[in-house]
């Protein structure tokens, strides 16, 4: 009996040292998420009930919720902001998803030089959003810019493009769309290059059409890989800043001001650092609320495809 107990003890610790073991090589890794990742958001979170102009002589002073307060009843750029937010998302993102979605269809079969024309495709996405922003500012130029120059030779009339605040936000829509397109081109042609050839085979047996195999074949088996390909760009379209601040700062007047910009003017031109963090815990559930939608929309989807 005293040997049956004293094994089960050694059985003990050794499992015990196995997990310790185990724990000690993701440790490190968990201590840099709650130092780099935990811990600012945090701290956000705690600055967004004080007042505080980054000033190291005074203390941030708590104010309660009258940050959320000023920011829901009497700011009058938030809501157009959340606006601007959304409608730059959902443009982008779908025309982004139709674009990617016929690219990956014509550069699903191999033809001469297909490995060229990916890496070519690729290119924008490589590029840095600041670089690829000054760029688009040189051919957006009103007077020597090369857009305003072909309107002329074809004797249409120069647009201000960047200069009009009907016209600036969907510029930087398309700035958007040009750069990004490929990332949902490449997601999706790894999706159709994974699709099981079966289903078209009997299709082709039953007559069906290349249209009618897309839209009741490829779409519905896609349909997983596109929710991922539509969360991963929803939040990279929320969250969209360089492009933005670079090309317009947020203007001409607030035509092209989304919530991160307005965060970043408030926390560094006007140094209201805890109406800037409270402003960014909203923004934060809001990509939090989008991310949730989308993953509970794909484990549906996969679910129904399960059965």
């Amino acid at each position: 009996m005293a040997t049956h107990r004293t094994t089960q003890t050694r059985t003990s610790i050794t499992h015990l040292r196995r997990r310790f073991q185990r724990l000690s090589f993701i440790l490190p890794a968990l201590i840099f998420v709650v130092v780099m990742m935990a811990f600012p958001v945090a701290y956000n979170g705690w600055l967004s009930f004080h007042e505080w102009t980054g000033s190291a002589r005074r203390a941030p002073e708590y104010v309660g919720t009258d940050n959320y307060t000023e920011l829901f009843t009497q700011s009058d750029r938030f809501f157009p902001a959340v606006k601007r937010t959304f409608l730059f998302t959902g443009v982008v993102v779908t025309a982004e998803l139709v674009f990617g979605i016929g690219i990956a269809l014509l550069l699903r079969d191999a033809f001469p030089g297909h490995t060229v024309v990916k890496t070519l495709i690729l290119l924008p996405m490589v590029a840095t959003p600041v670089a690829i922003s000054m760029a688009w500012l040189l051919m957006l130029e009103p007077t020597i810019g090369v857009f305003n120059k072909i309107l002329r030779d074809i004797g249409l009339t120069p647009q201000p493009w960047l200069g009009s605040q009907s016209q600036a936000l969907w510029v930087l829509m398309a700035v958007d769309i040009w750069q990004w397109t490929p990332m949902m081109a490449m997601i999706t042609l790894a999706g159709l290059l994974s699709l099981p050839e079966d289903p078209y085979e009997a299709a082709l047996v039953d007559g069906a059409s290349s249209l009618q195999s897309f839209f009741h074949i490829t779409l519905p088996l896609l349909v997983p890989t596109l929710l991922t390909a539509v969360l991963l760009r929803s939040i990279e379209a929320l969250k969209t800043f360089d492009i933005i601040y670079t090309m317009t700062r947020g203007g001409p007047g607030f035509s092209t001001e989304t919530l991160n910009t307005l965060a970043y003017v408030r926390a560094f031109e006007y140094f209201r650092l805890g109406q800037a963090a409270a402003l960014l815990v909203v923004f934060f559930a809001i990509v939090l609320g989008v991310s949730v939608i989308f993953i509970q929309m794909r484990r549906s989807v996969s679910m129904r495809q399960a059965l």
